[in-house]
Formats: C-alpha cells, sequence, structure tokens
C-alpha cells in the first residue's frame, strides 16, 4: 500500500460550517473531507485527514510524516501566521507540501498577510473557498506522478 497524503487542519476549522460562514462557507468539515476522500480516490490516492486546536497534535502528525507520508496538504488556520514550531516541522519534510486557505489571507487582516508555513511550502492555494481542497488533491497527485522514481 503507497503512503497517504496528510491533510492537516488547523484550530478553529471543526467549526466550518457555522464558523463566519461570510467567510468561510457553509461547507462542513466533514464534507471536506468527503470531497477529498472522493478526489483521492479518483486518482488512486490514500489520505489521512486530521484536525486538531493543538499545534502539539500537529506538529507531531507532520513528524509521523516525514517518512510515513506521501505528501502534506496543510491549513495550519491561525497557526498560519505564528507557529515556527510548524514550520521547523514542515522543514523536515522531503515530500510535496501544500498550504491551503480557504479564504485569501492577502485580503484580509495586515496579520493575516505572513505565513511561517510558506517558508517550506512546495505551493500555496488560497482564496477558492472549499473547493482549493480538491484542488489541492489534484495537484498533489500530479507532483507525486511527475517525481521521478
Amino acid at each position: 500500500m503507497s503512503k497517504p497524503v496528510l491533510i492537516l487542519h488547523g484550530p478553529n476549522l471543526n467549526l466550518l460550517g457555522t464558523r463566519q460562514p461570510e467567510i468561510y462557507g457553509s461547507t462542513t468539515l466533514a464534507e471536506v473531507e468527503a470531497m477529498c476522500r472522493r478526489r483521492a480516490e479518483k486518482r488512486g490516492l490514500t489520505i489521512a485527514f486530521h484536525q486538531s486546536n493543538s499545534e502539539t497534535e500537529i506538529v507531531e502528525w507532520i513528524q509521523g510524516g516525514i517518512n510515513g507520508a506521501a505528501g502534506i496538504i496543510i491549513n495550519p488556520a491561525a497557526f498560519t501566521h505564528t507557529s515556527v514550531a510548524i514550520l521547523d516541522a514542515l522543514n523536515m519534510v522531503k515530500a510535496p507540501i501544500i498550504e491551503l486557505h480557504i479564504s485569501n489571507p492577502h485580503k484580509r487582516e495586515g496579520f493575516r498577510h505572513h505565513s511561517y508555513v510558506t517558508y517550506a511550502a512546495t505551493a500555496l492555494i488560497c482564496g477558492l473557498g472549499v473547493n482549493g481542497y480538491p484542488i489541492a488533491v489534484e495537484a498533489m497527485a500530479d507532483m507525486l506522478a511527475a517525481k521521478p522514481a
């Protein structure tokens, strides 16, 4: 069995569907997971889908992915702007990393314009709403297919 693609979510994303729907929409995290699983299945990928409000737990998932993941798609949420620990963990990952945001942080408050995660990311997807998730799965599948054996 091939290594899974980790899809990781930071704080408050467990409240998708009810949290600021004018910014994040009305789709729940469970619905996002179903979208990702359908797209991954079509592309022959397996995924491991996680959400945590704990920076420690996210760092531990990333560390587990150093040798155990084909790639990482991460929406670090508020940790985007604050977490050197997540950046340090991602910097140890040799697999492709896609940073993903539902909204466009560059159209929001100034403090959201800086991302620590971007320093480690292979690619960045933002501002496409939850539709960014299946696009990220597609992009990851393409990156993995293009990777030399």
